[in-house]
C-alpha cells in the first residue's frame, strides 16, 4: 500500500502521526505541524479557494506555500517587522514590499484593487516598474500577515522588501521567460518547416501527406501551448475566477482558440490548421515581454545602484587615535562615535566627520556631480561616497536610517509609488479596454460566421490578439520611471509622482534668494580704504583682530587673506558689536559702524554713509585716532545662477525673486542675474500670499527655496524644490531635492522634465494610434494572427524603447 502524502505540501506522512485539517469540508491529512499551522491559517483567513486554485502540488518543500506562510507568525512579530514596517501612528503601520509574479499592468490592477478592499488596509500602491508595494494599514484591524495571505491567495508572493531577494527575482524571471522563448522560437522555426511546403503545394498534396505535416505541427506546437503559453492562461484563469478581466485573457482566449480549432481540424482532416499563426504570435509575443522586461530593470538601474552602495564591512578603529590597528566589523554594527578608517578607493560606510587625511570623495551616484569633492579634516563625508585619492579617518555621525543615501533611496521610493493623475486616468481607459475588446471580439466572429464561415475563427483570433491596453497602461509610468532615474544622475531627487510632469508645464519660477540664487555663505565683496593704508594692508589687520572668532563675517574676512601677517593681543569681543584688540601697539576695533567709531569718539569718513545705504553687510575698521576701511560683506551669486535664469526666459518662463531680504540687497541679485521681477522683503504669510495670487491668476508655480522660513510657500506651489543642504523640513514639504545644490543640475532636470513629457504625450498618442488602426483592420480580415502578435508585442516593445531615449537624452 503507497504511503499518504499531505494535502498541503505533498511529502509522504509518518506512520506514527495522525495531523489533519478541515479544507472545504473535509478532513485532510498533513505531514506535520508546520503544515497543520500553516494550513489552518489558511482555512481561517477564509482562503480554501488556495487549494482550489492551484495548478499542481509544490515541487519542494520550500514552495508549499508563498514564502509568506512558511512563518506566518513572524510577519506579525514587532521585532521582525523593524526591518520593513514604519510605525505612523498608533495603530498605522506602513510596509515596503515586493511582489512576485506580477507579468503585465493589469497585475498591478488587479493586487491594488484586491488588497485594497480588506478591512483595515487605508492605501496600498505598486509601482510596475520596480514591483514594489508600499501598504499602509490599521494593526488593531488587520495583520500583516492576513494582507500576505490575500495576495497569495490571488496567485501572487508578497515578500519584505530586500535588494538581494528582489535581484535574485529578477534573475529568474529573466531566465524564466527566455526558456519560454526559446521552446516557442524553436517550436515555431519546426512547424513552419511544415507548414510552407503546405501553402507552396497549393492543393496539390496527397491528403496523407498533408495528415502527416499536419500531425507533425500538432506535436510541435504542444509545447508551445502548454510551456511557453502557460502563464497567460493561468494568468486569465485567474482573472476569470475573480470575476475580473485581465490583459492576458483575450490572449489566452486567442491562443486557446486557434489551437483548439487546429487540433479539431487535424482529427477530423477537415479545415484549416493554425499552428504556425500559434506558436509565432506567442514567440514574438514572448520576445516583447523579455525584451520589455529588460527595459524595465534597466530604468531601474539608479535605485538599485544606490541600494547597493553601502559595503558590507568597514575598517573600524576601537582605540583611535592612541592605537591606528582597523579591525573589520559589519557596517550595520557601526555606531555614532566609531572612528573608521576609508582607504583610496573604499566607500565610505556611514555619514560622517574627517577628523584625519585628505583626500577627494566621488559622491556622483548621491549629487549627480560628477568631479571629485575635496575632503579635510572636520569636512562632512557622505555614506556611499567613494574615497578617490588617500586615507581618511571618519568618525561615524550617522547610521542606518539616519543617513542621507537612506532618506535618498527612501524619498525615491515615495516618489515611485506615488501614482500621478495622468496614470491613473490611463489605467482607469485600459481596466474596461478590454472589456469592450472581449465584445467586439464576439461581434465580430458572429459577423463574420454570418458573412463567409471559414474565415470568422482566425480573424477573431487577430481581434482578441492584435488590440492590447499593455501599451497604454506602460505609456506614462515607464516614462517617469526612466526620467526619475535619469534626473537622479542629474543631481535632482524626484520626491513625488507628480513632480516631473509639473515642472515641465510650470509657467512661473519663484526664486528664494539666501542659500538658493547665492550660496548663503559670507564672502568679501569690497574694501573701501580711508586712510591712505593699502587695500592688503587693511585686510591684514582685520584678519588679525577677527582670528579668534567663529562669526559668519569673521570668516569671511580670514578666508579673503591667505594667511596671517600680524598677530592680535588683548582681545575683547563684544557680543553682536564686534572685536576690540591690539596689533603691533596700536589699539584697533572692527565690528558694526557705531562700535568702531566709539573707540576714539570718531564720525564717519565723506562718502561712507553712501556705501552703508548698499544693502550689504558693512564692518568698520578704525583705531582711537581715525577709520581706516569699510569692508562690505554679502552672498556670493551662485555662478551657475544665470545661465538657468536666461534659459528659463528663452522658455517662455516668467521669473520671479522672492525673498525677505531688503529691497537693496534683492535688487542687486536681481540685476546680476537679469530678474525684472523683485519682490522683497517678505514675510513667510506674505511669500504664500505671493504664490496664491500667482496661481489665481493661472500660473502653475515652481517654487525653487531653502531653510525652514520656506516650507509653507513650497507646499503652496505646484511643484516645489529645495536645495539639498536646506533645512529638513524643507526637503520634507519640496517634490524634488536639488541634492549637488548646482543650479546647472535644476536647469538641466528642467529641460529633462520637458522630453520626458514630450515622449509621454507620444506614447499615449501611439497606444490610441495603434488601437484605432489596428482593430478596424483585424476586424476587417486585413490582419493574420501571427501579425497581430507582433503588432501586440512591438506596441508595448516600442513605449518602453521610446521612454530609454529619457535616458540618453542630452539636456545641457
Amino acid at each position: 500500500m503507497s504511503q499518504a502524502s499531505c494535502y498541503h505540501c505533498g511529502l509522504p506522512i509518518p506512520d506514527d502521526l495522525e495531523l489533519s485539517v478541515t479544507i472545504n469540508g473535509e478532513p485532510r491529512a498533513m505531514c506535520c505541524y508546520g503544515c497543520q499551522a500553516v494550513a489552518q491559517s489558511i482555512v481561517d483567513n477564509g482562503l480554501e479557494d488556495y487549494y482550489r486554485s492551484r495548478d499542481a502540488l509544490p515541487e519542494s518543500p520550500r514552495e508549499a506555500m508563498p514564502t509568506i506562510l512558511e512563518q506566518i507568525a513572524l510577519f506579525d512579530h514587532a521585532d521582525f517587522q523593524k526591518s520593513f514596517v514604519k510605525e505612523l501612528g498608533e495603530n498605522e503601520r506602513e510596509a515596503s514590499l515586493m511582489l512576485e509574479g506580477i507579468t503585465c499592468a493589469a497585475c498591478i490592477w488587479l493586487n491594488e484593487q484586491h488588497i485594497g478592499k480588506l478591512p483595515g488596509v487605508t492605501a496600498i500602491n505598486i509601482n510596475y516598474a520596480s514591483r514594489r508595494a508600499r501598504v499602509r494599514w490599521d494593526d488593531s484591524r488587520i495583520k500583516l500577515s492576513d494582507i500576505l495571505l490575500a495576495v497569495a491567495a490571488i496567485g501572487y508572493r508578497a515578500f519584505p522588501y530586500d535588494a538581494a531577494k528582489n535581484e535574485e527575482i529578477s534573475r529568474n524571471e529573466r531566465r524564466d521567460a527566455m526558456w519560454r522563448l526559446w521552446v516557442a522560437g524553436f517550436g515555431m522555426m519546426q512547424v513552419m518547416m511544415y507548414a510552407y511546403p503546405v501553402y507552396i503545394a497549393n492543393g496539390d498534396m496527397s491528403a496523407d501527406i498533408e495528415s502527416l505535416m499536419r500531425w507533425a505541427s500538432l506535436v510541435l506546437t504542444l509545447p508551445v501551448v502548454f510551456y511557453s503559453s502557460a502563464p497567460f492562461f493561468r494568468n486569465a484563469w485567474r482573472d476569470l475566477r475573480l470575476r475580473r478581466v485581465g490583459m492576458d485573457v483575450p490572449v489566452a482566449l486567442g491562443v486557446g482558440v486557434a489551437f483548439l480549432a487546429s487540433c479539431w481540424a487535424t482529427l477530423t482532416q477537415a479545415g484549416e490548421v493554425y499552428f504556425d499563426s500559434v506558436t509565432m504570435f506567442v514567440f514574438f509575443l514572448l520576445g516583447g515581454r523579455y525584451l520589455e522586461m529588460n527595459a524595465r530593470q534597466k530604468a531601474l538601474s539608479v535605485t538599485e545602484a544606490l541600494t547597493k552602495l553601502l559595503p558590507a564591512f568597514a575598517q573600524k578603529m576601537p582605540n583611535f587615535p592612541v592605537d591606528r590597528e582597523p579591525v573589520q566589523v559589519v557596517v550595520a554594527d557601526l555606531t555614532v562615535g566609531d572612528y573608521v578608517l576609508v582607504r583610496p578607493g573604499e566607500i565610505i560606510p556611514a555619514d560622517g566627520k574627517v577628523v584625519e587625511g585628505v583626500s577627494y570623495a566621488n559622491e556622483a551616484l548621491l549629487t549627480g556631480e560628477s568631479l571629485p569633492v575635496a575632503k579635510r579634516p572636520d569636512d562632512i563625508v557622505t555614506g556611499g561616497s567613494i574615497n578617490a585619492e588617500s586615507p581618511l579617518v571618519v568618525r561615524v555621525e550617522q547610521v542606518g536610517e539616519g543617513t542621507r543615501l537612506s532618506a535618498i533611496i527612501e524619498l525615491m521610493e515615495r516618489a515611485s509609488l506615488d501614482k500621478p493623475r495622468i496614470v491613473e486616468i490611463a489605467d482607469r481607459i485600459a481596466s474596461y479596454f478590454v472589456g469592450t475588446l472581449l465584445v467586439v471580439a464576439v461581434l465580430t466572429a458572429v459577423g463574420w460566421y454570418l458573412v463567409d464561415p471559414t474565415q470568422a475563427l482566425w480573424i477573431t483570433v487577430s481581434v482578441l490578439v492584435v488590440t492590447c491596453p499593455c501599451a497604454l497602461s506602460l505609456a506614462t509610468p515607464i516614462a517617469l520611471t526612466v526620467a526619475s532615474g535619469a534626473l537622479a544622475r542629474d543631481g535632482l531627487l524626484v520626491t513625488r509622482g507628480h513632480a516631473i510632469e509639473t515642472l515641465a508645464r510650470a509657467t512661473h519660477f519663484v526664486f528664494d534668494k539666501t542659500g538658493t540664487l547665492t550660496t548663503g555663505k559670507m564672502h568679501l565683496l569690497d574694501v573701501v580704504p580711508f586712510a591712505g593704508l593699502g587695500r592688503e594692508d587693511c585686510l591684514e589687520l582685520a584678519a588679525a583682530l577677527e582670528q579668534a572668532s567663529e562669526h559668519p563675517l569673521a570668516l569671511a574676512l580670514r578666508h579673503a587673506v591667505p594667511s596671517a601677517k600680524y598677530q592680535a593681543s588683548d582681545s575683547i569681543s563684544e557680543p553682536g558689536q564686534g572685536v576690540e584688540a591690539v596689533v603691533d601697539g596700536c589699539r584697533f576695533r572692527i565690528g558694526r559702524p557705531d562700535y568702531a567709531l566709539a573707540l576714539g569718539g570718531l564720525a564717519l569718513p565723506d562718502g561712507a554713509a553712501a556705501w552703508l545705504d548698499s544693502g550689504d553687510t558693512a564692518i568698520l575698521l578704525a583705531d582711537a585716532e581715525r577709520c581706516l576701511a569699510l569692508f562690505l560683506i554679502g552672498d556670493e551669486v551662485r555662478p551657475e545662477a544665470r545661465r538657468l535664469i536666461d534659459d528659463l526666459r528663452k522658455a517662455g518662463r516668467q521669473v520671479t525673486l522672492l525673498t525677505g531680504d531688503a529691497p537693496s540687497v534683492a535688487n542687486r541679485v536681481a540685476e546680476t542675474l537679469g530678474i525684472k521681477d523683485v519682490r522683497a522683503g517678505a514675510t513667510p504669510a506674505g511669500k504664500h500670499q505671493c504664490v496664491s495670487s500667482l496661481q489665481a491668476n493661472g500660473a502653475v508655480v515652481a517654487m525653487v527655496g531653502d531653510g525652514v522660513n520656506d516650507a509653507p510657500v513650497l507646499a503652496q506651489a505646484q511643484v516645489s524644490i529645495a536645495m539639498g543642504g536646506g533645512a529638513q523640513l524643507a526637503r520634507t514639504q519640496s517634490d524634488l531635492i536639488l541634492l549637488s545644490e548646482n543650479l546647472a543640475h535644476l536647469n538641466r532636470g528642467f529641460k529633462r522634465a520637458g522630453f520626458s513629457l514630450l515622449v509621454i504625450r507620444q506614447n499615449l498618442w501611439w497606444s490610441f494610434f495603434y488601437n484605432i488602426v489596428a482593430l478596424p483592420a483585424a476586424i476587417a480580415g486585413y490582419v493574420t494572427p501571427w501579425l497581430a502578435g507582433i503588432g501586440m508585442s512591438l506596441s508595448s516593445l516600442l513605449v518602453v524603447l521610446n521612454s530609454l531615449r529619457i535616458q540618453r537624452k542630452e539636456c545641457e
